[in-house]
């Protein structure tokens, strides 16, 4: 398992940007957290996770608002650790 993650995009260093470029932001990291998921293998396919990852990554992010993005994406981030590691033990 390597540590490719991307940057994450709330970082309040950050100057307060425009609604393009906060949706660009969090739209690449969603792509980001998608080629992720995909990477899992066989495995992580197999196991009920998976499609919850998948159902935050597209259906839940698409219905919510940009403010409510981010918070999807952690959590999604989140259970694709989890299935990262549960598929490295089996």
């Amino acid at each position: 398992m390597t540590n490719d993650r991307p940057p994450n995009p709330s970082a309040k260093s950050r100057p307060r940007t425009g609604f393009r470029e906060r949706y660009d932001d969090l739209e690449a990291y969603r792509l980001a957290l998608m080629a992720r998921l995909t990477s899992l293998g066989e495995a992580g396919h197999q196991h009920p996770g998976y499609k919850r990852a998948l159902k935050l990554l597209n259906d839940t992010f698409r219905k919510s608002k940009l403010a409510q993005r981010l918070a999807i994406l952690q959590a999604a981030a989140w259970l694709i650790d989890i299935l990262e590691k549960i598929t490295l033990i089996t």
